[in-house]
Order: structure tokens, then C-alpha cells, then sequence
């Protein structure tokens, strides 16, 4: 299992927090995903199919891109 911590800028509240937990959760290999608003960041507990260059895309997609 890897653990990565992204900076993202664009958390401004709870409906933010949700999304990228719901989103990002649902990435094949994702394990844990735990946001904040307060912090803007977001933790991820991944394995393989999962990886940094995927998570990174699909948080971009969704207009939560990583700093």
C-alpha cells in the first residue's frame, strides 16, 4: 500500500470534501481517501491498478486538480 498527500486548492467545503472522497474512492486500487477543507488537502491509501498519475487525472477531471 502507498499513502500519498495532495495539496488542493480548490477545497473550500464540505461538498468539496465529499466529492473527491466519493470520486476518488471509487478509483480501482483505492483503499482510503480522507479530504479536508481546512487543511485542502487529500490523503490516499492506494495499491496497484491505482497510481499517482491516475489519481492526479481523475482529481483534475473533477476539477480538484493536485498542486
Amino acid at each position: 500500500m502507498t499513502t500519498v498527500t495532495y495539496s488542493i486548492p480548490n477545497i473550500s467545503c464540505g461538498h468539496c470534501v465529499r466529492a473527491i472522497e466519493s470520486e476518488v474512492s471509487g478509483l480501482e486500487g483505492v483503499s482510503q481517501v480522507s479530504a479536508s477543507a481546512e487543511t485542502k488537502t487529500a490523503t490516499i491509501v492506494f495499491e496497484a491498478p491505482a497510481s499517482e498519475d491516475k489519481i492526479r487525472a481523475l482529481l483534475a477531471e473533477i476539477n480538484y486538480p493536485a498542486a
